[in-house]
């Protein structure tokens, strides 16, 4: 690691410390005390360093923007639709709400559906430039959009880390470190779905309170397949997250598009029964490794959402037939050109 990097380090411990010590500790306790316990319905998990007893279920905003049905394999609805399916969600029981600055619409409707009730739910966002010095912005930008003077967390996105790397990202979390000592948020997040050998040195410096990170069945993240090398980075991300008692969430739990609204026309022919069968397997697989506290799933029409609550507020015990089924449909689908076309990292 590079002298630079090493003094970012101590620098962002001390910060931390400092955050903790002062302001940070009635701050800290404000938000753990905030009264965000869902309808008793799904089970819950302490999500990490929080404190925070969590649904395990949190809602994805990604499908909230404006789309075609080329990557979900289905169509966006209309923004009061999309609006009406967040609040929905609230009153549903979930909690835990994810959004980002780049995902079209999704602040502006989550900052509709929600503004109401922040005090009962945990509101994330994500920043993605290209300078450390446009991060206030990015940030100044979410709060605006999502009606918060303050939300829980804001995360470092991970195309960040893809382009920058470990060395140059400290220079964003200076930023993000500055902005949560001011009170624009209370907790900083780590995302992302590729380059995990750099995400393990963001996690190892013990800068950030959370991990949102790719975990799900199918080897592949947003536009990439995982290579062996990647996988095995990727234990070693949650593995030493756990260690630090971070909020974990598996976000990427269908595969990128592949266990959900386009598994039946990306494997043609494939049982139609079994196909429906595939997101609940898909939970109960990510379900089963205690170390993810969340899951963070992207939902696109309302009966996804309903499906998923079942799913996780029944019985999740993994069963022999989820394998089977995962690895079956797997197997046909890691043979597909939408598949063996996406570059391995």
């Amino acid at each position: 690691m590079s002298s630079t990097g090493m003094g970012r380090r101590a620098f962002l411990q001390a910060s931390v410390a400092t955050g903790v010590l002062a302001a940070g500790v009635a701050d800290a306790k404000a938000v753990s005390s905030k009264n965000v316990s869902g309808t008793g319905v799904m089970p819950t998990r302490t999500f990490g360093k929080t404190g925070l007893e969590l649904p395990v279920l949190a809602y994805g905003s990604a499908p909230l923007m404006t789309h075609e049905d080329e990557y979900y394999g289905i169509a966006s609805g209309a923004y009061d639709d999309r609006v009406k399916m967040v609040r929905t969600a609230y009153e549903k029981g979930l909690r835990y709400f994810d959004t980002a600055r780049i995902y079209g619409d999704s602040e502006k409707i989550m900052g509709a559906a929600l503004g109401d009730v922040q005090d009962h739910i945990y509101l994330a966002s994500k920043v993605l430039v290209g300078k450390a010095s446009e991060v206030r912005k990015s940030v100044e930008t979410s709060l605006t959009m999502l009606k918060a003077d303050r939300i829980d967390c804001m995360q470092l996105h991970g195309p960040v880390i893809e382009r920058q790397g470990y060395d140059g990202c400290m220079s964003f979390v200076e930023e993000l470190v500055k902005m949560r000592d001011e009170g624009l948020f209370t907790y900083i997040g780590l995302t992302g779905h590729s380059r995990f050998e750099e995400m393990f040195k963001l996690i190892d410096s013990d800068s950030f309170d959370t991990l949102l990170i790719e975990f799900g069945y199918f080897h592949k993240g947003y536009n990439t397949r995982h290579s062996n090398r990647s996988l095995a980075n990727r234990e070693r991300c949650v593995a030493r997250a756990s260690e630090l008692n971070m909020g974990i969430l598996g976000m990427k739990v269908m595969g990128a598009s592949i266990f959900g609204h386009n598994a039946a026309k990306l494997v043609e022919g494939y049982d139609g029964q079994a196909v429906k069968k595939l997101p609940a397997s898909a939970i109960r697989w990510v379900l089963n490794d205690p170390r993810i506290h969340l899951l963070n799933i992207g939902v696109s029409i309302p009966a996804d959402l309903d499906a998923n609550i079942a799913t996780v507020s029944g019985d999740t015990t993994l069963r022999n037939e989820d394998r089977l089924l995962l690895a079956s449909f797997a197997e046909q689908a890691y043979m597909q050109e939408a598949v063996t076309a996406l570059p391995v990292v």
